[in-house]
Order: structure tokens, then sequence, then C-alpha cells
């Protein structure tokens, strides 16, 4: 049958089929907002409507520089929904980057949330195709912004009901940038169809395994690959959806797991590594109704995983993707065969990336260009495809180019990634290309060397980066954050590491740091601890 795989189907059956389930926000002051799928679907209609009397045609962009409240949802539906696509921007990007991904992407009218407004109004000059400014409020603060309305009354005197148009699903949705670390950012452009099968694999048993029962808490900003699908997933199957807005620090977020009854969240090894910390000074506090917490961005330690099963029961399941992957690409669940083998491979599996979803493929290429066995030992650079990842980026045909290769087997995408397979299919991601240390032609994996690192017990972050070496050119040097009041030396670390890995492995360097730097999505951010380093040249002796 043709059926167009379009988000309005998304939006229709859960305001169908599930009108007075809940979705509940947190307002700034940190009140709370609810209502029912009921009233997103009357107000996503009245934004089709306001977005008619914009002038917003079809095809055409518009952009948000919000967080993660209902407002926001509604523009998740409203824009792709009537054939025009979000844009949800990262206003954590310095403005040099701000100010592109905009101009790029060609936005009309751009919402943003109060707490943004100074970010808009400092490159609000430089951003040539913005026509409309919408305040994510109920009125307009003072502000140098022009023209702009707040959001509320944009939608006051809008009808309830809207001629949803035929939208081809291959037509454009949404679309995200990469956080630009290593250059400018990428514009990836979603299709309907593309995002439509990727919130069908976020329900899948093998994946997210989102249902209509669960209250799902997505602590991953919305504006950061599609909040990782779970905003569209929740809203398919019809779930409660708890949406925090300004409020992730631990504290509120663990008092709204415990109010709301949240079963499922989801964010950075970052969020959780500090969540960790809060739980274990504030014993009052409690996450119970959690049945498990999905990690993404970067790899969490297997420390970490162990600790939250032990002291809160509350299982980390480890996601991979990309924003070119929509993003889901792989997940650590467990195969039936790992389940049952002993504790030690069922941890050593879960601190994995996982297996590839269905309709992921994957393959891993040597330096050669050849496909490397499944062994768990051979590694080589990931390249995935699938029918929500993307072929190419939007305005760089340099991009495209270097990031994509067709062979007699289709199109891939080039991760990036360094990863080896094991025989049971379960992805390890080694390290990023940008970031493996080679160090007199062999490669360490410096993710493997943070995530030892964490599980000392007066380690609470780590961060490990090449530096020049005269013999080995590059050598591992590690940048510590220590727990309060723990103290440690290098060579109680080196004794740590050295139970696992070969001396040469060890770093050359311990760095204590006040704070490790983040990027925009709350990673670590290698790339200013590079810069910072970039003139320490360690000797011979160091390594000998």
């Amino acid at each position: 049958m043709d059926y167009q795989l379009t988000l309005e189907k998304v939006l229709d059956r859960a305001t169908s089929l599930f009108p007075e389930r809940e979705i509940v926000s947190v307002r700034p002051d940190g009140s709370k907002h609810r209502y029912t799928y009921d009233d997103l679907g009357d107000r996503v209609a009245q934004l089709a409507n306001a977005l008619d009397d914009l002038g917003v045609d079809e095809g055409e962009r518009v952009a948000t520089v919000a967080l993660n409240n209902y407002r926001h949802l509604e523009c998740y539906f409203g824009p792709p929904c009537s054939g025009r696509s979000i844009h949800m921007c990262n206003m954590r990007l310095p403005d040099e980057h701000f100010e592109y991904i905009i101009n790029d992407a060609e936005d009309k009218v751009l919402f943003v949330d109060p707490a943004f407004i100074e970010k808009v109004e400092a490159n609000a000059d430089r951003l040539e195709t913005v026509e409309q400014y919408v305040v994510l409020a109920d009125e307009v603060p003072e502000t140098s912004l022009e023209p702009v309305v707040a959001y509320e009354d944009l939608l006051a005197e809008q009808s309830t009901n809207y001629d949803w148009p035929d939208i081809d699903e291959e037509a454009e949705c949404g679309m995200c940038y990469t956080s630009g670390t290593t250059g400018k950012p990428k514009g990836v452009a979603y299709s309907h169809r593309g995002v439509y099968l990727h919130t069908l694999m976020c329900g899948h048993v093998d994946a997210n395994g989102v249902g209509e029962s669960e209250t799902v808490l997505p602590v991953v900003p919305m504006f950061h690959a599609n909040g990782w699908g779970l905003p569209y997933a929740a809203t398919l199957v019809g779930a409660k959806q708890v949406l925090p807005g300004v409020h992730s620090e631990p504290g509120p977020i663990a008092e709204l797991i415990d109010e709301e009854d949240v079963t499922l969240s989801a964010a950075v090894p970052t969020i959780w590594l500090e969540m960790a910390e809060y739980l274990e000074d504030n014993p009052e506090a409690d996450i119970s109704s959690i049945d498990r917490l999905t990690v993404g961005g970067s790899a969490p330690p297997e420390s970490l995983i162990r600790r939250y099963d032990e002291e809160f029961d509350a299982p980390i399941i480890q996601g991979w993707g990309m924003t070119e992957m929509s993003p889901l690409g792989s997940l650590s669940v467990l195969r039936k065969e790992v389940a049952d083998a002993d504790t030690e491979t069922r941890y050593a599996n879960r601190a994995k990336a996982g297996m590839p979803v269905p309709a992921v493929d994957t393959r891993i290429i040597d330096d050669d260009g050849e496909q490397v066995p499944h062994d768990g030992e051979a590694f080589g650079e990931l390249q995935v495809r699938g029918p929500w990842v993307v072929d190419e980026y939007h305005n760089r045909p340099g991009a495209t180019e270097a990031s994509f290769v067709d062979d007699e087997t289709g199109r891939w995408l080039k991760t990036g990634d360094i990863a080896t397979m094991d025989g049971e299919g379960y992805l390890d991601i080694v390290d990023r290309t940008k970031d493996v240390i080679k160090s007199g032609g062999e490669w360490i994996s410096s993710v493997e060397l943070e995530n030892e690192l964490m599980a000392h017990e007066a380690v609470s972050e780590a961060s490990v980066i090449a530096v020049d070496h005269e013999k080995w050119q590059e050598r591992p040097m590690a940048c510590i954050v220590l727990r309060d009041g723990h103290e440690v030396s290098g060579g109680d670390l080196d004794e740590f590491l050295g139970e696992r890995f070969p001396a040469w492995w060890l770093p050359d360097r311990y760095e204590i740091v006040d704070a490790i730097p983040r990027t925009s999505t709350g990673k670590f951010d290698k790339k200013v601890l590079r810069d910072r380093f970039a003139d320490v040249t360690l000797g011979e002796e160091a390594a000998d």
C-alpha cells in the first residue's frame, strides 16, 4: 500500500488514541505546566495557521533557539506537518557558528526562549534571512529584536483546525547542524520518511523500547539531533512526556524523576556522572521509578554502569549514533547469548556501543580499504548506511565528498569513528580518528584510558589527549579532575592502569585540572585541551 510516512501521522495517532495523556513542562520559575496530547494537537494547528499568516511558504525553514518545553514540542510538529521544516539551533555554539547556521539554513522565522534572547540579539544584525522573531512566552520582554511577537499572541486568534497538506515522505521535515568542533558546522537535513522510520525504531524492543506506558524525560537538549528522537517516539506511542526546560542540574532532575514517576531518561555521560555524585551526597533523593537510562554522545565508563546498577538500580543502556544518523545507530542491549553469560561478560558488552539496530548497515574498513573480521580485535573506520542516515550535507559539496563513499554496494557514511566488532555483533568505538593517539606507529585508545581512569576512586573526570614527543611522535597525557577530598599520584594511576593496559599505553603525564571543558552538546572538549597544551613536548626519557 502506498502510505506516506509523514510526521502528521505521528501527531494524529497521539491525539486520536491518547488525547488525555499528559505532557509536563517545567517553567523557568520551577512551576509546572501540564496539558494533554489533545491540547498539543490544537496548538500545533494554531501554529500552522500562524505560519500561513507569516508568509512561510512550503519547503521554507523556521529556526528554534529553545530547550525542552511544550512550546518547543509544538514547533517539532507545526512546521513539518504543514509542509515546512524546523531547524533546531544549538544556542551554545560560538557566535560565528550560530550566525552561520541560521544564514546557511535560510531560516525565515526564529522562535526563541526568553533565556536566549541575548544570544539572538548579539547576532541579529548579521541574520540575513530572518523576517520575524517569536518569543516563546506569554509576552515579549524588553528586547532590541524587530519585528517581534509573543508566541501566545501569535497563536491566540488562530483556529484549532488546519487542512493538513499531502506531503511527500521524501520532503524535508527538519534540520540540525553538527557541532563544528573541527570547522564550520555541517547542515544535516532530515526527511519525513527517515524520521518516521527512526521513530518506529525508537520503540523497538531491541532498541529504546519506548512504549505507551512510559514516562519519558529527555535531559538531552531537543536541539541536539532531534532530541535523540525521543520527542517524536514518545508522541507516536502516546507516552507521558516530562520536559525539564532550563532545569537540567542533578537536583531538579532527580526531583522530577521522583515526582512524575519517570521510567526512561536520556542524557550524555557527564549528566549521569554528576547525578551519581548528587545521589551519593543526598541519600533522600529517590530515582527508583527509573527502568533504564539511555546514555549517548560519548561512552560511559564501565564503572559508571556498575555503579548505577549496584547503588541506584537504574540500568544504563549505552547508545551510539551521529547527527547524520537522526541519530540512532546502535544500542548496548544484551542479546540472549550475552545475557546468559557471566557477570563480567555482560558488563564488558554493556560498556560497548552495542549492536547496530535493525535497518542500520555497518562495516569497518581498514587502512587498505578492506573490511576487517568480526573478532573484537581488528579495527578500522566505521561506515554506515540506512533509511534514516543522510547521504549529503546541506550546501557543502566538499564535506559531502570527504565524508561519503560510493561503491558497488551503495553509498556509505564514513563516521570518523575507529571501531571493532566482535563475533556477537557488538560494536566497540575505540576512538575518533581525530582523537586516537599514534605512538611510534601503534594506536592507543584515549577512550579506553579515560574510562579506566574514571573507575579510580580518586578520579571524578578524565580526558586523554595526544601531545608531541621527540621520539614517539605522540604520547598520551591525561587531564583529570579529582573527587572532593581525594589525592592521587601519577605512580598510583600508573599502577591502576597497568593492571589492564601495557606499559607503553600509560600516560606520560598527568595534569590535575579544576574542570574538563565541555562542547556545546556536553561532551568533553578535547580540542580546547589540545590547544591549551599545544606547547607541551615530552622527551625520550618519559616513554622509556
